[in-house]
Order: C-alpha cells, then sequence, then structure tokens
C-alpha cells in the first residue's frame, strides 16, 4: 500500500484526449521526466494506486498527454479524468528539488522553536500575497504565516514543518 507521507502531488489529469485511452496532464513539476520513471500514482477512490505509463508526449511547459499500459479507449481512461497525480519521492534523486504545491503541506504537524507542538495544517491559504498555514490546536484553528523566513526545516519523512515563530505572533 502507498502512504501519502511517500508521495509528492505533481499534478492533475484532465479530460480524456481522442479515443485511444490518452488523457492530459496538467502538472507542477516534471521531476516524472527527469528521472524516467515507469509510473505515476493517481488517488482513486481515496486509495493511492500506481499507473504505468505506456507513453507519452508534452503539449507544452506543464501539461503532455499520457497513455497508461492496458487503457485503450476513452471509455477506460474517462472514469480517472479530475484524478490527482502523485510521484513517489523514493524516485526522486537527493539532488533533485522538487517544487512542492502548498496543498502537499496539508496533514504535515508544526513545531514551534519557542511553543512547541502547535498542531496539525489542515488547509492552506493561498488567497492573499502572504500565504497561511491553517493549523488545527488543542485551542481551535489558528492562522500561521507560511512565509520562508519563519520556516526553520521541512522534515518530509515525518510530516513535520518546523519554524521560528516570532514572539507574540501566537498571542494574536
Amino acid at each position: 500500500m502507498i502512504h501519502e507521507q511517500e508521495v509528492v502531488h505533481i499534478g492533475k489529469l484532465g479530460k480524456p484526449h481522442g479515443v485511444k485511452g490518452e488523457i492530459t496532464f496538467t502538472f507542477t513539476t516534471d521531476v516524472w521526466d527527469r528521472v524516467d520513471a515507469d509510473y505515476l500514482v493517481l488517488m482513486v477512490d481515496g486509495i493511492l494506486v500506481p499507473f504505468f505509463l505506456e507513453e507519452y508526449r508534452f503539449r507544452g511547459e506543464h501539461s503532455a498527454l499520457l497513455k497508461f499500459l492496458d487503457i485503450d479507449s476513452i471509455e477506460d481512461v474517462q472514469e480517472y479524468a479530475g484524478a490527482e497525480v502523485y510521484f513517489p519521492l523514493s524516485l526522486v534523486p537527493d539532488d533533485e528539488d522538487v517544487d512542492y504545491t502548498w496543498a502537499y503541506f496539508v496533514g504535515f504537524r508544526v513545531h514551534d522553536a519557542g511553543a512547541g507542538e502547535l498542531g496539525e495544517i489542515v488547509a492552506v491559504d493561498e488567497s492573499t500575497m502572504n500565504v497561511l498555514f491553517e493549523v488545527r490546536t488543542t485551542r481551535g484553528n489558528i492562522l500561521v504565516p507560511a512565509a520562508e523566513d519563519f520556516i526553520r526545516e521541512i522534515d518530509h519523512e515525518n510530516r513535520i514543518v518546523r519554524m521560528d515563530l516570532p514572539k507574540g505572533l501566537l498571542e494574536i
């Protein structure tokens, strides 16, 4: 079984293309092409499932047409339209820089250098210039700035964001 901490979100499937089982794919990073991956992972009914690639071709800087193995018709591929696409972190080379989307951090725990563990990130607000983590704490949800200046470390394996928030920020 594939667990969410073992993958990184890289995009979303769109609509079927043609009648031979191809589907559009909009991606945020092309790491899957740079490491010549045999498969991508799709979220299907709440479960992460590997789908092996038969072939693909790029349509632009952030889109491609995918053809999965044994999916050979528009009817077969239609059920995967809109599926979220992930890539196994184990296949990303250590020196490879993956562009994570903010949604990737949902489910991470937040630890502050001064206050200790704050809670779990339940949402990310990107509606303003300053991105905010919505963190569920024992006293209710709080908003924490997701500024690079405050993030000290991201522990992907244990799904922890270690921060050093300014004094007084949590009392607001």
